[in-house]
């Protein structure tokens, strides 16, 4: 008997009817499972750190070919649940719409690269592969996510040519653009130290805040870069600053200021990290504040440059969408940044207007539309 056609919208709503609250995985995946070894896929759980991964695989593991898809299927909380027009976590079918947390980014995106390979199961050659990833833990950290399913992969000798991962990439239309890139991310913490005294006597304290906020000011009036070939300028934003300090007449000892900085493949963590090191370095010389610094690289620039794989996904996008997807490398970060290192990775999904918002949604429409660019998609690489 024939495999029965898999609606993308169907698996999509069942998805967003499990809580799957970043660690949560509330039955997701066993559904993304239970759909892909119906059409022959084999498939594995890499669950890692109390986090939820699947790892499923059509074809042979040594194949002339191997073809990717990377998602999640953890969401952030819904807030409110009051301020919703419907329950988030109902997958309710209204007005053209499928709504709830998770319907935009991105368990449409994961129903519609599932369906697709269910359809494309009996077409697949026998000398190819598909792999699928995804996650429970894109929402979070990261560290137990798609890290833990490329460790699992190189474990056991397994290996994608390219990837694709099926965040929302397009601002306003379907088929509008393509990322085949993402900036760097940094967050850091400055903490500066000097001493505690009364505000009436300055002059038997150290005040760490005028030496903190100068500091702060030289950073955020820095130019980093003024954009690359693939980015645009990297940029640095000052995030909090705090003393803790509920009295007014109290100079305090202590300061600190967060920042975040976007960059790109002009620089590297390392390097945005001793820039941060050294110029504290200054303002402690300067004024006799000591400063410390601790920093963070969630993810470092990439670019996948365009070519072969990048103009294959932009012809399935134009056939399915009617248009021409730009390329582009704005945005935040996403589970590429980790793939990047293992394969040629490009992302291509919905709409992303309502991620994360209050009344998260897709449109049906879209949902198939999405399923029919993977399709094609995968016709095509194979071909």
């Amino acid at each position: 008997m024939a495999q029965q056609e898999c609606d993308p919208v169907d698996l999509a709503a069942r998805l967003v009817r499990c809580p799957s609250v970043t660690p949560q995985d509330a039955g997701a995946l066993s559904l993304v499972q239970a759909c892909l070894e119906a059409a022959g896929f084999e498939c594995h759980r890499a669950d890692r750190g109390g986090i939820a991964n699947l790892f499923a695989r059509l074809g042979p593991r040594q194949a002339r070919r191997t073809l990717g898809f990377n998602g999640h299927t953890d969401v952030v909380p819904p807030g409110d649940a009051g301020r919703w027009r419907f329950d988030p976590f109902a997958g309710t079918l209204a007005e053209g719409r499928l709504w709830g947390r998770g319907a935009c980014d991105m368990k449409s995106g994961v129903a519609a690269f599932v369906a697709a390979a269910v359809d494309f199961a009996a077409e697949c050659p026998p000398d190819d592969a598909l792999i699928l990833t995804v996650t429970g833990d894109e929402e979070g950290d990261g560290v137990d996510g798609t890290a833990a399913l490329l460790d699992y992969m190189a474990a056991r000798g397994e290996r994608m040519d390219h990837c694709l991962v099926g965040e929302p990439t397009c601002p306003e239309s379907m088929g509008e653009m393509i990322k085949i890139g993402r900036r760097g991310s940094l967050n850091a913490q400055i903490v500066a130290e000097g001493v505690q005294g009364h505000a009436a006597y300055p002059h038997r304290a150290r005040n760490p805040l005028p030496a903190l906020v100068a500091l702060l000011d030289r950073l955020a009036r820095h130019e980093l870069d003024r954009g690359t070939a693939q980015f645009d300028a990297s940029t640095l934003a000052l995030t909090t600053i705090d003393t803790g300090n509920p009295a007014t007449n109290v100079i305090p000892a202590r300061a600190t200021a967060g920042l975040n900085i976007r960059f790109n493949d002009g620089h590297d963590g390392a390097d945005l990290t001793r820039w941060l090191h050294d110029e504290a370095a200054r303002a402690e010389a300067e004024s006799g504040v000591r400063f410390s610094v601790s920093a963070k690289v969630s993810g470092e620039a990439f670019v996948t440059e365009p070519g072969w794989f990048t103009d294959l996904v932009a012809g399935a996008v134009e056939a399915e969408c009617g248009r021409r997807p730009v390329l582009s490398t704005t945005g935040g970060t996403s589970d590429a940044r980790f793939i990047r290192a293992h394969c040629p990775v490009v992302e291509f999904g919905l709409v992303g207007q309502s991620m994360h918002q209050v009344d998260e949604h897709a449109e049906i429409a879209h949902i198939r539309q999405l399923k029919a660019v993977y399709l094609r998609l995968m016709r095509d690489y194979f071909a």
